[in-house]
């Protein structure tokens, strides 16, 4: 029998969407999905009779409209993406996907600050507690993050990075409240979800991305505050020197996917101990191809080797993302057993 669309729930539209993607897309939809939904998933997938064309060319529509107005979301807001579903959709319909989707996808607050100039916010966040710049930067991305603490005032970006660290939740109520006053000032839109932020890990990807001479101004002066908490962070942040924890391996598939240009400038400013274990996992010919260029390299900007050092980095997150290689924390759980 014929699934018939007015009957589908949210989990049998998502079980016949991810059968229409196929095998590949499917999985890695899964992938991000927690165990609990993706034995749902499965056993709707399996348990799914035929699909008529109609019921598919539905649930393709419906998967259309929300990637349609998450695209509207994210270039200008709910307000936005309403005006332009509704010319689309008629308003009625328009209502009916936003409600949708808002419910469904949860939009983060403070996803306005996404599209507001740093140099704005910073002029409008240094005049804010530290407590409520700590909670608003926690909604950012890491990177945007970490732009604005280096511009702030220096006696703030320490209290600023100890907050974001001890923080664990955020209440609904005192998010909105801070949420509508910067709307006010900044931008025109705002939708509420509220979940856990902050913590060591969101501070140490924030450091990560922070200017070297910044990053070490903030340490110097933490560590004077809270040796403690300064070197947790710095436990939980991967810097190029940590390569030599990583085994051979691991910096072998690392070298395959860096640019040699990179890896000239970046040993340029590194230790002896990282260029030996650098180069006894490269072959002879290249090592020795390296080493000449940096004989005669001569002096280079201290930037350009953190920019070369930081892209390396990223190539090291991306593979430790896709499983490809392991890099060991200090915690219990990530220990290694052969």
């Amino acid at each position: 029998m014929a699934e018939k669309s007015k009957e589908l729930d949210g989990l049998k539209k998502s079980a016949i969407l991810l059968v229409l993607l196929g095998p590949e897309r499917a999985s890695k939809i899964l992938k991000k999905l927690d165990e609990e939904e993706v034995e749902q998933l499965t056993l709707e997938i399996a348990n799914l009779e035929k699909i008529d064309e109609k019921t598919k060319k539905t649930v393709m529509d419906e998967f259309g409209e929300y990637i349609k107005a998450k695209d509207y979301i994210n270039t200008g807001g709910v307000e936005y993406a309403r005006n332009l579903l509704e010319k689309t959709f008629g308003p009625e319909k328009a209502i009916d996907i936003i409600d949708r989707l808002v419910s469904n996808l949860q939009v983060k607050p403070f996803e306005f600050l996404r599209k507001v100039d740093v140099s704005q916010m910073v002029n409008v966040l240094q005049n804010e507690h530290p407590q409520t710049v700590a909670l608003i930067l926690c909604y950012l991305p890491p990177q945007a993050a970490s732009q604005v603490i280096s511009e702030l005032p220096e006696s703030l970006q320490l209290d600023v990075i100890k907050r974001i660290s001890t923080m664990d939740s955020a209440n609904p109520d005192i998010v909105k409240e801070i949420e509508s006053r910067l709307k006010d000032r900044l931008s025109a839109f705002t939708v509420q979800t509220f979940s856990q932020v902050g913590g060591i890990d969101i501070t140490a990807e924030i450091m990560n991305n922070i200017d070297r001479a910044v990053s070490n101004n903030i340490f110097e002066k933490l560590s004077e505050r809270d040796p403690k908490l300064s070197d947790e962070i710095r436990r939980r942040m991967f810097v190029f020197e940590d390569i030599v924890k990583l085994d051979d391996r691991s910096i072998q598939r690392i070298l395959r996917e860096v640019d040699s240009k990179d890896l000239t400038m970046a040993l340029k400013g590194s230790s002896e101990e990282v260029k030996n274990v650098i180069f006894k996992n490269m072959s002879k010919r290249a090592s020795q191809i390296i080493k000449e260029e940096l004989d005669f390299m001569g002096p280079v900007r201290v930037r350009d080797v953190d920019e070369a050092q930081q892209r390396i980095i990223n190539v090291i997150r991306k593979l430790e993302e896709s499983g490809e290689i392991i890099i060991a924390g200090g915690g219990a759980g990530e220990e290694l057993i052969e």
